[in-house]
């Protein structure tokens, strides 16, 4: 469906699915999260796909992130519901024992950002870029970021990307290891990663559920991510996430309030 937030796309044993919020970037509303595991999962089950991949509708955007207009009228208890939905959403995506490919076609920014380190791997264009831009809006990234970046990066390049907010180009992703391939052209993103899909389908599937299995090992658990998520969703309903989603949508910088600390803290 043309109007649906996820369309789901079948291309013999590899499945393709579009973020289809062209309008708002591919913002990553709960009802889009939602319906993107509910893909998954289906497609999964059926026992049809032997790869699954995920792009953004357009070439401007794989996912701009979060909703902010969803993120704003949230209090911290609503808050933690909603990013907990999207984290358990993710957390699926990276344990899927078929294996699941980001094909990158421009920003991935916060929870976009956050959702290409759930997948086993990524395909990018050569106008794709990434970034956590959240701190820039006194919020942290909630959808795992604080836990997967620093497995791919290193701690201290996660640390000045969120702390900085500064963007990964396609090339210094590639250099970094955010993806085994070459950035490729844009008309070249799709036929690239539908040709390694259907690589990867080809093989065997329960030979791919054990290396998903046994790569998951290493993924950070539910009380990492529980602990991500309860102080993203503090950050979501306090003063400075309000000045700084304020500030973003009147085009302003934001005037953050002092924080007043006792012995350094």
């Amino acid at each position: 469906m043309a109007d649906s937030p996820i369309i789901a796309e079948r291309d013999g044993e590899v499945a393709l699915l579009t973020i289809n919020r062209p309008e708002v970037h591919n913002a990553l509303n709960a009802a889009t999260l939602r319906r993107l595991g509910d893909a998954v999962r289906d497609l999964t089950s059926s026992g049809a796909v032997g790869a699954i991949v995920i792009t953004g509708s357009g070439d401007r955007a794989f996912s701009a992130g979060a909703d902010l207009d969803e993120l704003s009228r949230l209090d911290a208890q609503r808050a933690q519901g909603v990013l907990w939905a999207g984290q358990r959403v993710m957390a699926e995506i990276e344990r899927n024992p078929v294996p699941v490919i980001a094909a990158v076609n421009g920003v991935a920014l916060g929870g976009g950002f956050e959702l290409v380190l759930s997948t086993a791997f990524l395909v990018l264009s050569e106008r794709a870029s990434f970034g956590l831009p959240e701190s820039g809006l006194g919020l942290i990234p909630g959808y795992g970021g604080t836990q997967r970046l620093p497995r791919v990066v290193g701690s201290p390049v996660a640390a000045h990307l969120m702390l900085t907010g500064s963007r990964l180009s396609a090339e210094r992703a590639y250099g970094l290891g955010l993806t085994p391939l070459e950035p490729v052209r844009p008309e070249e993103l799709l036929p690239t990663v539908k040709r390694v899909a259907r690589d990867i389908a080809a093989r065997g599937p329960r030979a791919h559920a054990s290396i998903m299995r046994a790569l998951r090992a290493g993924a950070p658990g539910e009380q990492e991510l529980a602990f991500e998520t309860a102080l993203a969703a503090i950050a979501t309903a306090g003063a400075e996430a309000a000045e700084g989603m304020a500030a973003f949508k009147e085009r302003r910088k934001p005037s953050f309030p002092p924080v007043q600390r006792v012995n350094g803290r």
